[in-house]
């Protein structure tokens, strides 16, 4: 048995054991030198973890807190700061135009847009598939007569005569467009005058961004009853304005946005607050809508051509009802 314990083999032994003559002896050896050696190999400095796992730091240290240190490198916000401030935009404003310079103002936006439809009457002409099927046609008349006949082919006078039918298609357009800028330059003060008896002039609502007005509408209120004949005088003639306009309508005789401000909710608010004055002065259930004849409603070019017109035809029925939707949702919230 001691034999055996004598030739065990000292690769199983831990460096704790002390081998002697009389055999294997369990026991820790105090010496100084070892104690050294065994802090020496468990000792791992903080540089040397490569790792992100939290390995133990078994040499005894201090901590200090260290002070917040800013990044040397911006953040992205800082480096690109917001185009437009938001402190920098100027408040939406809404409210009634009343003086001659406002009303100006806004009767020149409302001719704005009116001469703007040229442009989307030309388009509409131009991109048709039936006026580039006329130009296509063109263009291949002039090849065949004036390219084909010539031994070598005239290139030069082919391409000539090419560009001279484009260019008399371009004037064509707009000659047929330009009648847009007639209806506009008819948009004027008395445009603002009612066409029934009491004479007095549409309300002009507008929307401002600051000093800016960005966006104009023509509303009129029209009483219930009317006069059948010009100049015919009520039956009351104490009667007010107030009093004929209970049970009436409005009408909206012409709406539009700067064309800057388009697409940022402008004209949903003036819809807005278009049907909000028709409900205060004409009642609850007063009707709102889009005049027949509209400063926008014009359509000077055939039935085909009008595809883009009628779209925002229905997009603005489509908006007038939202806004009287909204009116009616925000009336029951307050009861």
């Amino acid at each position: 048995m001691d034999r055996a314990v004598r030739e065990l083999d000292l690769s199983n032994c831990g460096p704790g054991f002390v081998i002697d003559r009389a055999g294997v002896v369990p026991g820790l050896r105090s010496s100084a030198a070892f104690f050294t050696f065994l802090r020496a190999n468990l000792v791992l400095t903080p540089s040397a973890v490569s790792s992100t796992t939290n390995t133990p730091y078994l040499e005894p240290y201090e901590y200090s807190p260290q002070p917040y240190l800013v990044p040397s490198s911006p953040s992205p916000l800082a480096a690109n700061p917001p185009l437009t401030p938001l402190d920098d935009i100027p408040p939406l404003s809404l409210d009634t135009l009343s003086t001659h310079d406002d009303k100006t103002e806004g009767l020149r936006l409302v001719a704005d847009s009116v001469a703007q439809m040229r442009q989307r009457a030309a388009r509409s002409l131009a991109l048709h598939p039936l006026c580039l099927g006329v130009l296509a046609a063109a263009w291949g008349l002039v090849y065949r007569c004036v390219y084909l006949p010539e031994p070598s082919g005239d290139a030069g006078r082919a391409i000539l005569l090419a560009c001279g039918v484009a260019v008399a298609y371009l004037f064509a357009v707009r000659y047929r467009a330009d009648g847009y800028v007639a209806l506009a330059e008819d948009i004027s003060w008395a445009w603002l005058k009612p066409d029934y008896p009491s004479g007095e002039q549409d309300i002009m609502l507008g929307a401002r961004c600051g000093d800016v007005l960005v966006g104009a509408l023509v509303l009129r209120l029209e009483p219930k009853t009317r006069g059948a004949r010009p100049g015919h005088a009520p039956r009351r003639k104490n009667r007010s304005r107030a009093a004929t306009l209970r049970g009436g309508n409005g009408v909206v005789r012409a709406w539009t946005t700067r064309l800057e401000n388009r697409g940022q909710g402008v004209g949903r608010d003036l819809l807005l607050a278009a049907v909000r004055k028709t409900k205060e002065q004409c009642g609850k259930d007063a009707q709102v809508g889009f005049a027949r004849e509209h400063a926008n409603s014009a359509m000077l070019l055939p039935p085909v051509f009008n595809g883009a017109f009628r779209r925002d035809e229905n997009r603005a029925a489509k908006a007038l009802e939202e806004a009287v939707a909204e009116w009616e949702a925000s009336k029951k919230r307050k009861r």
